[in-house]
């Protein structure tokens, strides 16, 4: 993965204000509901729906969070369908980015993308542009911050579950997999007693681009966080080296 800060990133939003864990519970709930809507409310039969909670609890959402989306969603719902989108393009200095949405209105979230490529120095581009130079890979980040697992036992329960490559990067152990087996090592793992600070499908860069100019850097940094600050937003993907 690229840079030692990813992670890093992740567990200062889990301890963030309470207005910006809610958003973060915003988009994981729309995850949800929307696995909910396609395949049903019991996570035994639904797969998406398993993937989505898991989600939702490496993003600390209490549990009580987690079943009133799903009945809300078994319910009916509030009467709003979301429909999920995949924008490509490049940021400053041609870094490749991949935003996946979720959203109740599409014109809005499509004008929203283009607005924020432009703004900040890069451009929105056709279907395929970027993806091409990604993998899609199941990737599960297992947090060691108080240093009490070791490296070799976690790498081989994470290969015993199916695993196909194991990293370890300062206090997090990262595990990937092919989509397809994502969930039954993320099961595996659980059923071991991991505590994760992410767990779910990506798309990983097959390489990456530095930034040396600070002018790119501090628009690169802006845009990231625009995308994360908008609601129908569910992942950014990009091969920054940050």
């Amino acid at each position: 993965m690229a840079g030692h800060s990813k992670w890093k990133n992740i567990r200062e939003r889990k301890g963030k204000s309470d207005a910006q864990r809610g958003k973060i519970f915003t988009k994981v709930s729309r995850e949800i509901i929307v696995a909910v809507k396609e395949g049903g409310p019991d996570p035994e039969h639904n797969a998406k729906l398993r993937d989505a909670m898991a989600k939702a609890r490496a993003a600390n959402m209490p549990n009580d969070n987690i079943k009133r989306n799903i009945e809300k969603a078994a319910g009916g719902g509030d009467g709003v369908t979301y429909e999920t989108g995949t924008y490509e393009g490049y940021g400053p200095a041609g870094v490749a980015i991949i935003v996946e949405t979720m959203t109740d209105n599409k014109r809005r979230t499509a004008a929203d993308m283009r607005h924020y490529f432009d703004k900040y120095g890069g451009n929105l581009g056709t279907e395929g542009c970027v993806s091409w130079s990604f993998d899609r890979r199941g990737v599960i980040a297992i947090d060691n911050e108080g240093g009490t697992l070791e490296e070799d036992a976690v790498m081989l329960d994470a290969l015993e579950a199916g695993a196909t490559d194991f990293e370890a990067e300062e206090a997090v152990f990262i595990v990937y997999t092919t989509p397809e087996d994502f969930g039954d090592v993320r099961v595996a793992l659980e059923k071991r007693g991991y505590s994760f600070l992410s767990a779910q499908v990506e798309m990983v860069p097959q390489n990456y681009v530095a930034l040396d100019g600070e002018e790119d850097i501090k628009k690169m940094e802006k845009l990231l966080v625009m995308f994360e600050d908008l609601d129908d937003v569910q992942n950014v993907w990009h091969n920054w080296e940050e």
